[in-house]
């Protein structure tokens, strides 16, 4: 009962502060919802961020094993399974993803969440362009192409809630593949 009682709270903290935000919801909202007593939510969560901190904890993993989408010599297609994977991930908890981005700029703890996975974000590009890249890769130029890409994907994932309609990241994934191909010294 305990479980089903604390579970309940914090998906109604997830609903109403991606409708909300979460400064404009209160404890009795969320109590209310959650079909269970105002104290009880506080017996969970001392304080109010602690809800949300309790929310960014479930944040789904953005890790991609680098083995699952790796195609040896080519780096576009490579980037291609790696977006795909990550925007599935994204897909499994949209309102979660909502509220994170809604609330990223007035808490620090949901902004540190998102700094965090944007880093996750750039090592793995930067994981999959070496791999996928061998030694016909521009090594000097992989991070700035790492970052870069992690910043797209970021914006991508931030704007989402906001349309239905697919932002294909291809044309920028073929770009930035192509750049990073070593040249032969002129």
């Amino acid at each position: 009962m305990e479980d089903s009682a604390k579970e309940r709270i914090l998906a109604a903290a997830e609903e109403l502060f991606a409708d909300s935000g979460f400064d404009a919801t209160p404890t009795s909202r969320i109590a209310e919802r959650a079909g269970v007593p105002k104290g009880l939510v506080h017996y969970y969560f001392n304080r109010k961020k602690d809800l949300l901190a309790a929310l960014v904890a479930r944040l789904p993993d953005s890790t991609v094993d680098h083995r699952r989408v790796v195609v040896a010599g080519d780096i576009a297609e490579s980037l291609r399974r790696l977006v795909a994977a990550l925007d599935a991930r994204l897909n499994a908890s949209p309102l979660l993803s909502h509220l994170l981005w809604r609330e990223a700029d007035t808490h620090s703890a949901v902004r540190d969440a998102m700094q965090a996975r944007y880093d996750n974000v750039a090592a793995q590009i930067k994981q999959v362009i070496l791999a996928a890249g061998g030694a016909a890769v521009a090594v000097k130029d992989v991070e700035a192409a790492a970052a870069l890409l992690a910043l797209a994907v970021s914006y991508r994932h931030s704007v989402a809630r906001h349309s239905d309609e697919e932002d294909p990241i291809d044309n920028e994934l073929t770009f930035v593949a192509s750049a990073l191909l070593a040249r032969p010294a002129r």
